[in-house]
């Protein structure tokens, strides 16, 4: 159940960024991808302490994606934190307008396309191996 929360709240917060970017008088826009994304950090840091702690190891062919899997979440959750770091000292220092934004914007971006990698990996181990996370 974990599992689905980082990706609904990391797609939807960076199309909210993204709109942002083209309605650039609406500030809610931003607020809301914020907030998704300091949210869809802590979802998937929750997802990813579930499958480590709750999965069982899987064989073969079933054992190759759970690897790739647990992979990209990794790598997805490293982008997220880093990306939440990043937008929280922007916050705080009131530098929304800084350079620096456009880096946290494309690891945002980064993000997004990693969490939904890890979510074609983790839907393969349930639909094609019959495979609980």
């Amino acid at each position: 159940m974990f599992v689905h929360f980082p990706i609904a709240l990391i797609a939807i917060g960076f199309f909210a960024d993204l709109c942002a970017l083209y309605f650039k008088k609406e500030v809610c826009l931003s607020k809301c991808g914020f907030y998704l994304l300091i949210t869809g950090t802590l979802s998937a840091l929750l997802a990813v302490f579930t499958g480590v702690f709750f999965t069982a190891e899987m064989s073969g062919a079933a054992g190759n994606v759970q690897e790739t899997h647990e992979f990209f979440a990794i790598i997805t959750l490293c982008i997220l934190v880093v990306t939440s770091v990043l937008r929280i000292i922007l916050k705080s220092t009131d530098k929304e307008n800084a350079k620096l934004k456009w880096v946290a914007f494309a690891l945002y971006g980064l993000a997004a396309i990693f969490v939904s990698i890890t979510g074609f990996f983790g839907g393969n181990l349930v639909y094609n191996y019959m495979m609980p996370l």
